[in-house]
Protein backbone atom coordinates (compact mmCIF):
# COMPACT_ATOMS: atom_id res chain seq x y z
CA UNK A 1 0.00 0.00 0.00
CA UNK A 2 1.69 3.28 -0.94
CA UNK A 3 2.21 5.69 1.71
CA UNK A 4 0.32 8.59 0.86
CA UNK A 5 -2.78 5.90 0.17
CA UNK A 6 -5.74 6.14 2.63
CA UNK A 7 -7.32 2.63 4.12
CA UNK A 8 -11.01 2.44 5.43
CA UNK A 9 -12.29 1.14 8.59
CA UNK A 10 -15.68 0.65 9.67
CA UNK A 11 -16.88 2.92 12.02
CA UNK A 12 -20.35 2.07 14.12
CA UNK A 13 -23.14 4.94 13.55
CA UNK A 14 -25.40 4.95 16.80
CA UNK A 15 -26.22 2.58 19.40
CA UNK A 16 -26.06 -1.30 18.37
CA UNK A 17 -29.31 -3.21 18.77
CA UNK A 18 -29.98 -7.08 19.89
CA UNK A 19 -31.26 -9.01 17.06
CA UNK A 20 -31.13 -12.64 18.77
CA UNK A 21 -30.84 -13.38 22.64
CA UNK A 22 -30.20 -17.10 24.01
CA UNK A 23 -32.78 -19.24 22.63
CA UNK A 24 -34.89 -21.82 24.22
CA UNK A 25 -33.53 -25.04 23.54
CA UNK A 26 -36.18 -27.24 25.00
CA UNK A 27 -34.80 -30.77 26.03
CA UNK A 28 -31.52 -29.42 24.80
CA UNK A 29 -31.02 -26.13 27.55
CA UNK A 30 -28.24 -25.81 29.74
CA UNK A 31 -27.19 -22.99 32.17
CA UNK A 32 -23.90 -22.98 30.40
CA UNK A 33 -25.24 -22.44 26.66
CA UNK A 34 -24.06 -19.61 23.81
CA UNK A 35 -24.95 -18.67 20.75
CA UNK A 36 -21.77 -17.93 18.73
CA UNK A 37 -20.91 -17.79 15.02
CA UNK A 38 -23.28 -17.00 12.98
CA UNK A 39 -24.64 -16.54 9.22
CA UNK A 40 -27.24 -13.25 8.14
CA UNK A 41 -28.76 -13.34 5.04
CA UNK A 42 -32.32 -12.05 3.33
CA UNK A 43 -34.62 -14.99 2.29
CA UNK A 44 -36.62 -15.31 -1.16
CA UNK A 45 -39.47 -13.91 0.72
CA UNK A 46 -37.68 -10.78 1.94
CA UNK A 47 -37.27 -11.77 5.01
CA UNK A 48 -34.03 -12.11 6.91
CA UNK A 49 -32.82 -14.89 8.40
CA UNK A 50 -30.46 -15.33 11.22
CA UNK A 51 -28.63 -19.07 11.82
CA UNK A 52 -26.07 -19.15 14.59
CA UNK A 53 -24.07 -22.16 16.05
CA UNK A 54 -25.07 -22.32 19.57
CA UNK A 55 -22.56 -23.97 21.94
CA UNK A 56 -22.39 -26.14 25.15
CA UNK A 57 -26.21 -27.49 24.89
CA UNK A 58 -27.30 -30.30 25.67
CA UNK A 59 -27.50 -32.25 22.28
CA UNK A 60 -24.64 -34.54 22.99
CA UNK A 61 -21.25 -35.06 21.47
CA UNK A 62 -19.13 -31.62 20.11
CA UNK A 63 -22.24 -29.68 21.93
CA UNK A 64 -23.45 -28.01 19.07
CA UNK A 65 -26.18 -26.96 16.57
CA UNK A 66 -28.11 -24.54 14.93
CA UNK A 67 -30.59 -21.95 15.75
CA UNK A 68 -33.01 -19.81 13.75
CA UNK A 69 -34.37 -16.44 13.84
CA UNK A 70 -36.36 -14.36 11.59
CA UNK A 71 -36.48 -10.68 11.22
CA UNK A 72 -38.97 -8.35 8.93
CA UNK A 73 -36.15 -5.77 8.73
CA UNK A 74 -32.52 -5.31 9.30
CA UNK A 75 -33.15 -2.80 11.71
CA UNK A 76 -35.71 -4.63 13.95
CA UNK A 77 -35.08 -5.74 17.32
CA UNK A 78 -35.28 -8.71 18.78
CA UNK A 79 -36.10 -10.71 15.96
CA UNK A 80 -38.52 -13.86 15.70
CA UNK A 81 -37.03 -17.15 17.32
CA UNK A 82 -37.90 -20.00 14.80
CA UNK A 83 -36.31 -22.88 16.62
CA UNK A 84 -33.59 -25.50 16.48
CA UNK A 85 -32.83 -25.27 11.95
CA UNK A 86 -29.84 -27.85 12.21
CA UNK A 87 -28.09 -30.55 13.62
CA UNK A 88 -25.24 -32.97 12.89
CA UNK A 89 -25.49 -36.36 10.97
CA UNK A 90 -23.18 -38.65 11.73
CA UNK A 91 -24.83 -40.66 9.16
CA UNK A 92 -23.68 -38.25 7.04
CA UNK A 93 -20.26 -38.21 8.47
CA UNK A 94 -20.75 -35.43 10.23
CA UNK A 95 -19.16 -35.46 13.88
CA UNK A 96 -21.82 -35.40 16.28
CA UNK A 97 -23.06 -32.23 17.68
CA UNK A 98 -20.56 -30.53 15.26
CA UNK A 99 -21.46 -27.94 13.46
CA UNK A 100 -19.80 -24.74 13.32
CA UNK A 101 -20.51 -21.32 11.74
CA UNK A 102 -22.79 -21.20 9.15
CA UNK A 103 -22.63 -18.68 5.77
CA UNK A 104 -24.82 -18.41 3.57
CA UNK A 105 -24.16 -16.93 -0.39
CA UNK A 106 -26.95 -16.87 -2.93
CA UNK A 107 -26.04 -17.35 -6.64
CA UNK A 108 -29.03 -17.14 -8.66
CA UNK A 109 -32.22 -18.81 -7.12
CA UNK A 110 -29.90 -21.14 -4.85
CA UNK A 111 -28.98 -20.07 -1.51
CA UNK A 112 -25.46 -22.13 -0.35
CA UNK A 113 -24.71 -22.81 2.98
CA UNK A 114 -21.48 -23.90 4.07
CA UNK A 115 -20.44 -24.98 7.75
CA UNK A 116 -17.94 -27.11 9.40
CA UNK A 117 -18.30 -30.34 11.15
CA UNK A 118 -15.90 -30.22 13.09
CA UNK A 119 -13.22 -32.05 10.58
CA UNK A 120 -14.80 -31.03 7.11
CA UNK A 121 -16.70 -27.73 5.48
CA UNK A 122 -19.73 -28.94 4.27
CA UNK A 123 -22.51 -27.52 2.19
CA UNK A 124 -26.25 -27.47 1.73
CA UNK A 125 -28.78 -26.19 -0.31
CA UNK A 126 -32.04 -23.89 -0.38
CA UNK A 127 -34.64 -22.53 -3.02
CA UNK A 128 -36.21 -20.27 -0.24
CA UNK A 129 -33.35 -19.36 2.01
CA UNK A 130 -34.95 -20.97 4.64
CA UNK A 131 -35.07 -24.82 4.44
CA UNK A 132 -31.73 -26.32 3.67
CA UNK A 133 -31.08 -29.91 2.35
CA UNK A 134 -27.39 -31.50 2.69
CA UNK A 135 -25.46 -31.40 -0.66
CA UNK A 136 -23.52 -34.93 -0.65
CA UNK A 137 -20.27 -35.84 -2.53
CA UNK A 138 -19.89 -39.08 -4.72
CA UNK A 139 -19.10 -40.81 -1.19
CA UNK A 140 -22.46 -40.00 0.10
CA UNK A 141 -21.10 -37.72 2.97
CA UNK A 142 -21.68 -33.82 3.22
CA UNK A 143 -17.90 -32.88 3.59
CA UNK A 144 -16.61 -30.70 0.62
CA UNK A 145 -12.53 -30.74 1.79
CA UNK A 146 -10.65 -30.43 4.84
CA UNK A 147 -6.96 -29.44 5.34
CA UNK A 148 -5.56 -32.57 6.87
CA UNK A 149 -6.74 -34.78 10.12
CA UNK A 150 -7.34 -32.71 13.26
CA UNK A 151 -7.22 -29.59 11.46
CA UNK A 152 -10.32 -28.47 12.80
CA UNK A 153 -11.81 -26.99 9.41
CA UNK A 154 -14.32 -24.50 10.16
CA UNK A 155 -15.37 -20.91 10.11
CA UNK A 156 -15.90 -20.50 6.40
CA UNK A 157 -16.79 -17.52 4.82
CA UNK A 158 -17.38 -16.82 0.84
CA UNK A 159 -16.50 -14.06 -1.25
CA UNK A 160 -17.92 -13.57 -4.80
CA UNK A 161 -15.17 -11.54 -7.13
CA UNK A 162 -15.14 -11.04 -11.00
CA UNK A 163 -15.76 -14.97 -12.43
CA UNK A 164 -14.56 -16.02 -9.31
CA UNK A 165 -15.33 -17.46 -5.76
CA UNK A 166 -13.15 -17.32 -2.90
CA UNK A 167 -13.67 -19.35 0.24
CA UNK A 168 -11.81 -18.37 3.02
CA UNK A 169 -12.23 -20.63 6.50
CA UNK A 170 -9.76 -21.63 9.67
CA UNK A 171 -7.87 -23.97 10.02
CA UNK A 172 -4.89 -25.41 12.50
CA UNK A 173 -2.25 -27.98 11.29
CA UNK A 174 0.11 -28.87 14.34
CA UNK A 175 -1.84 -26.44 16.76
CA UNK A 176 -1.28 -23.27 15.23
CA UNK A 177 -4.54 -21.46 13.74
CA UNK A 178 -4.47 -19.67 9.93
CA UNK A 179 -6.71 -18.58 7.46
CA UNK A 180 -6.82 -20.73 4.37
CA UNK A 181 -9.02 -19.90 1.10
CA UNK A 182 -9.33 -21.57 -2.04
CA UNK A 183 -11.11 -20.82 -5.26
CA UNK A 184 -13.84 -22.34 -7.10
CA UNK A 185 -15.66 -21.46 -10.41
CA UNK A 186 -19.43 -23.18 -9.57
CA UNK A 187 -19.38 -23.17 -5.86
CA UNK A 188 -18.81 -27.17 -5.46
CA UNK A 189 -15.81 -28.09 -6.41
CA UNK A 190 -12.83 -26.15 -4.80
CA UNK A 191 -9.05 -26.20 -5.63
CA UNK A 192 -5.88 -26.63 -3.26
CA UNK A 193 -5.81 -24.24 -0.46
CA UNK A 194 -3.60 -21.65 0.21
CA UNK A 195 -2.89 -19.75 3.29
CA UNK A 196 -3.79 -15.96 3.34
CA UNK A 197 -2.89 -14.68 6.54
CA UNK A 198 -1.69 -16.27 10.13
CA UNK A 199 0.96 -14.61 12.90
CA UNK A 200 0.88 -11.38 13.70
CA UNK A 201 -1.13 -9.24 16.00
CA UNK A 202 -3.35 -12.02 16.21
CA UNK A 203 -0.47 -15.10 17.29
CA UNK A 204 -0.77 -18.55 15.72
CA UNK A 205 -2.68 -20.33 18.85
CA UNK A 206 -5.74 -22.40 18.54
CA UNK A 207 -8.30 -19.74 18.31
CA UNK A 208 -5.64 -17.26 16.85
CA UNK A 209 -7.43 -17.38 12.94
CA UNK A 210 -10.83 -17.43 13.29
CA UNK A 211 -14.35 -15.99 11.72
CA UNK A 212 -12.39 -14.79 8.28
CA UNK A 213 -14.39 -12.16 6.53
CA UNK A 214 -13.44 -10.61 3.56
CA UNK A 215 -15.12 -7.46 1.80
CA UNK A 216 -14.00 -5.72 -1.70
CA UNK A 217 -14.43 -1.81 -1.77
CA UNK A 218 -14.54 -1.07 -4.94
CA UNK A 219 -14.11 2.70 -4.42
CA UNK A 220 -10.28 1.87 -2.94
CA UNK A 221 -10.18 -0.80 -5.50
CA UNK A 222 -9.18 -2.66 -2.50
CA UNK A 223 -9.95 -5.75 -0.43
CA UNK A 224 -10.64 -5.61 3.60
CA UNK A 225 -9.72 -9.05 5.44
CA UNK A 226 -11.48 -9.07 8.77
CA UNK A 227 -9.87 -12.13 11.41
CA UNK A 228 -11.24 -12.70 15.12
CA UNK A 229 -8.57 -13.23 17.75
CA UNK A 230 -7.84 -13.20 21.16
CA UNK A 231 -6.20 -10.30 22.74
CA UNK A 232 -2.96 -11.18 24.41
CA UNK A 233 -2.86 -11.42 28.37
CA UNK A 234 -6.89 -11.15 28.47
CA UNK A 235 -10.22 -13.37 28.30
CA UNK A 236 -11.38 -10.91 25.59
CA UNK A 237 -11.24 -11.24 21.16
CA UNK A 238 -10.60 -8.14 19.05
CA UNK A 239 -10.77 -8.44 15.11
CA UNK A 240 -8.17 -7.38 13.32
CA UNK A 241 -8.03 -5.64 9.52
CA UNK A 242 -6.02 -5.88 6.84
CA UNK A 243 -6.07 -4.49 3.65
CA UNK A 244 -4.56 -6.21 0.42
CA UNK A 245 -5.43 -5.70 -3.52
CA UNK A 246 -4.84 -9.60 -3.34
CA UNK A 247 -7.60 -11.54 -2.28
CA UNK A 248 -4.88 -14.35 -1.41
CA UNK A 249 -2.51 -12.60 0.49
CA UNK A 250 -3.35 -10.35 3.61
CA UNK A 251 -0.18 -11.07 5.52
CA UNK A 252 1.47 -14.81 6.13
CA UNK A 253 3.24 -14.48 9.59
CA UNK A 254 3.14 -10.78 8.94
CA UNK A 255 1.30 -7.25 10.10
CA UNK A 256 1.99 -6.08 6.27
CA UNK A 257 -1.46 -5.55 5.31
CA UNK A 258 -2.67 -4.67 9.00
CA UNK A 259 -4.83 -1.27 8.91
CA UNK A 260 -6.76 -1.09 11.81
CA UNK A 261 -8.75 -3.32 14.70
CA UNK A 262 -12.26 -3.53 15.96
CA UNK A 263 -13.34 -4.48 19.74
CA UNK A 264 -15.81 -7.20 18.29
CA UNK A 265 -16.06 -10.60 17.76
CA UNK A 266 -17.69 -12.28 14.68
CA UNK A 267 -17.70 -8.81 12.81
CA UNK A 268 -19.76 -9.37 9.52
CA UNK A 269 -20.76 -6.42 7.11
CA UNK A 270 -24.10 -6.15 5.61
CA UNK A 271 -25.10 -3.71 2.64
CA UNK A 272 -28.75 -3.34 2.47
CA UNK A 273 -29.47 -0.68 -0.32
CA UNK A 274 -27.13 2.38 0.36
CA UNK A 275 -26.34 1.46 4.20
CA UNK A 276 -23.81 -0.49 5.66
CA UNK A 277 -24.65 -2.24 8.66
CA UNK A 278 -21.80 -4.08 11.00
CA UNK A 279 -23.01 -7.59 12.89
CA UNK A 280 -21.30 -8.93 15.82
CA UNK A 281 -21.54 -10.87 19.15
CA UNK A 282 -22.75 -9.67 22.45
CA UNK A 283 -19.46 -9.36 24.82
CA UNK A 284 -21.09 -11.81 26.97
CA UNK A 285 -22.13 -14.55 24.49
CA UNK A 286 -25.27 -13.74 25.29
CA UNK A 287 -26.86 -13.00 21.98
CA UNK A 288 -26.70 -11.53 18.61
CA UNK A 289 -26.25 -7.40 17.79
CA UNK A 290 -26.33 -4.94 14.31
CA UNK A 291 -25.44 -1.52 14.17
CA UNK A 292 -24.96 1.19 11.27
CA UNK A 293 -21.77 1.68 10.09
CA UNK A 294 -19.73 3.77 7.62
CA UNK A 295 -16.45 3.77 6.13
CA UNK A 296 -14.17 6.14 7.76
CA UNK A 297 -10.53 7.02 6.22
CA UNK A 298 -7.54 6.30 7.99
CA UNK A 299 -3.80 6.98 6.75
Amino acid sequence: MAKDHKAWIPEVVGDWWQIAGNPDLGKYQTDRQEPLDFGIWQAADGTWQLWSCVRYTGCGGKTRLFYRWEGERLTDKDWRPMGIAMEADPNLGETEGGLQAPYVLRKGDVYYMYYGDWVNICLAKSWDGKTFARHLNADGLTGLFSEKPDTSSRDPMVMAYRDKYYIYYTGVPEGKGAIYCRTSTDLINWGDSVVVCSGGIGGDGLAAAECAFTYYLPHDFAFYFFRAHPIKDSDDYATAIYRSQNPLDFGVDSDEYLVGSLPYEVVRIIKDGPDFYLTALNPDYDGIRLAKMKWVPIK
